[in-house]
């Protein structure tokens, strides 16, 4: 039997991190929770869980991941954002693979709850996501924004059948908060690589967003949330532009 580490990273995740650690203390060997501080209930709440609390200053989430990854003693690791957690299916297929022996990397579908609602189309699903990997081969890569795991083209990926379920937003007022955080951080990428954002890019940005989320994307079946979520992620869009615009005029002063 392969052993398997899981690791997480939060801050002021007391609404979720209950959910996701309930959900993996059963396939986990061990539970490593790396934490930015939170002055919400999240310490408390993981020391009701035989979780390894570490805290440390934010340093963007690939290089907390990192950071995270690195206190973990076994050679596989299960790494899971605070609000995501496992469904049935998937814990029992994880044991399944435990008995066997891990080998490669495993990928799950994620299936996103917002505001109550699971979305199934809008572009959020299907939405794969390696969550399991080898800690020696497999690392995140340095995006300050929407990181990804650097995976060697030699290890194979396996697809999981049992959903990933991820508890997005409560609220439209934070989904544009956090979608607005993603463009900052995103314009701010484009800058530093010297992207250019003209008059027209913000406009041209939020309505083909628009139209790829709500139409192509089929948002509108997924009623009100499909709406918010096409309305929200275009305005974001256009956030994102205007601001890699004053970036960049910043720059040149």
């Amino acid at each position: 039997m392969k052993l398997l580490s899981a690791v997480i990273i939060t801050f002021n995740e007391e609404k979720n991190i209950a959910r996701c650690l309930e959900s993996i203390k059963e396939v986990a060997d061990e539970i490593i929770v790396v934490d930015s501080f939170s002055t919400d209930g999240t310490e408390e709440i993981c020391t009701r869980y035989p979780v390894q609390f570490h805290k440390t200053t934010w340093k963007g989430y690939s290089q907390t991941k990192n950071q995270a990854q690195a206190l973990a003693k076994y050679d596989y690791i299960l790494s899971l954002d605070a609000d995501e957690c496992l469904t049935e299916e998937l814990k029992l297929e994880i044991l399944n693979h435990k008995k066997t022996g891990f080998k490669g990397v495993y990928s799950m579908n994620r299936l996103t709850n917002y505001c109550g609602k699971w979305i199934h189309f809008s572009g959020w699903n299907p939405d794969w996501k390696i969550r399991i990997f080898p800690k020696k081969h497999v690392r995140w890569n340095d995006s300050i924004v929407h990181e990804e795991l650097i995976v060697p083209n030699d290890l194979i990926v396996y697809s999981l059948n049992g959903r990933l379920q991820h508890y997005s937003y409560i609220s439209t007022k934070q989904h544009r908060e956090k979608a607005d955080q993603y463009s900052r951080l995103t314009a701010k990428k484009y800058a530093e690589k010297g992207k250019k954002s003209t008059l027209l890019s913000p406009i041209l940005s939020a309505f083909g967003r628009f139209i790829s989320m709500y139409f192509l994307k089929l948002g509108f079946l997924d009623g009100n949330a499909g709406w918010q979520i096409a309305k929200i992620s275009a305005l974001s869009n256009a956030y994102k532009y205007k601001e890699l615009r004053r970036l960049n005029k910043e720059k040149k002063q």
